[in-house]
């Protein structure tokens, strides 16, 4: 039996590592040819000091203090030449994954299906060569065929199955929106790179509040995939923003998950003047279900960059500060991550 270690490194780039019984992240890492800082591998010098928030590790009592502290155990900290871990991990390494003799992981896929499910959302299922471990809430790079560019998609399935699936916007005259849509067949082979990125389900300890604007929903699909099979028992709740008709996407999806988390709530919110719909108007102007209990709370968010932006604002302007904070701001050809945890 092994463990499933995955090695977060401060570029965005994630790879998994297996580590044996009673083997320490530094060993399995070096095994599996990934060299993470180290100088001594004694517990004396600190330099293979990353953090764990997530799994369950010894770390023993063979090293020093100055290598080490009380509080920074406390804070999650770890040495990965003295962490044993007794499950599965997610350790983030202050490097960049250069540094460490390793990068992105290319693979392959066949393409299995495109639907355009509205005029501004594309469904991409592809069938990979190989299963494929990421954290839900992670993304990859997909090479868009005949050309050497790349563009960042959320995934949107579970994590570990060859069967992978994204949500993308459909982009008039964008690169990858033309190709899906005009040229796209199934068979096609794709060059998918990753995963990456910092945006991640972490273990729900507390209410959790979802804020989702267009496409951004792909990521939260993946998170409520997850935690529909290893259950919760905290509440969580969706806020699904778009600007149009047209855009609101997946709600079947989420209403299917509301009949199977216990917890789980959603609701959709509309901007365009014209709508419908029968809640207008911002997810910001949509928080009276948001289960803000004062800052006992975590908060993802996922949305293009002026959504970020106003629900950032919005929290600042409340006086509110969630227990943690997790963002990721995309734009059509860009997908650029920043989190913020309290």
């Amino acid at each position: 039996m092994s463990y499933n270690i995955a090695l977060n490194f401060e570029d965005g780039v994630t790879r998994f590592i297996n580590c044996n019984p009673g083997e320490t992240v530094l060993d399995a890492a070096y095994r599996n040819q990934i060299k993470l800082p180290m100088d001594c591998s004694d517990g004396v010098c600190g330099t293979c000091k990353g953090s764990c928030r997530q799994g369950s590790f010894d770390l023993g009592d063979d090293y020093l203090d100055e290598a080490l502290t009380e509080e920074e155990v406390a804070e999650g900290k770890v040495l990965t030449c003295q962490m044993v871990p007794s499950g599965d991990c997610v350790v983030e390494i202050p490097a960049p994954s250069t540094l460490c003799k390793t990068g992105q992981v290319e693979f392959g896929g066949t393409l299995a299906e495109v639907n355009l499910i509205s005029p501004t959302a594309i469904e991409l299922k592809v069938n990979a060569d190989q299963d494929i471990p990421f954290l839900p809430g992670q993304y990859v790079n997909i090479r868009v065929p005949g050309s050497e560019e790349s563009r960042a998609y959320s995934f949107s399935s579970c994590p570990g199955s060859r069967e992978l699936s994204f949500l993308i916007r459909n982009v008039p005259g964008g690169l990858m929106s033309s190709w899906l849509v005009g040229q796209a067949r199934a068979g096609d082979r794709l060059s998918l790179t990753g995963p990456m990125g910092v945006f991640y389900l972490r273990p729900v300890a507390r209410p959790v509040l979802m804020l989702a604007g267009g496409t951004g929903l792909a990521p939260f699909l993946a998170m409520l995939e997850e935690l529909k099979v290893k259950g919760c028992d905290q509440p969580v709740h969706l806020i699904y923003g778009v600007t149009n008709d047209d855009d609101l996407v997946g709600v079947e999806a989420l209403e299917r998950f509301a009949a199977e988390i216990g917890n789980f709530s959603f609701k959709t919110v509309v901007a365009g003047a014209d709508s419908a719909h029968p809640r207008k108007g911002y997810v910001t102007n949509h928080m009276e279900d948001a289960p803000l209990r004062h800052g006992e709370v975590d908060v993802y968010l996922c949305g293009p960059p002026p959504m970020v932006d106003a629900v950032l604002g919005y929290f600042r302007g409340q006086g509110i500060q969630p227990a943690s904070f997790h963002y990721e701001k995309f734009s059509p050809s860009v997908t650029a991550v920043a989190e913020q945890v309290a």
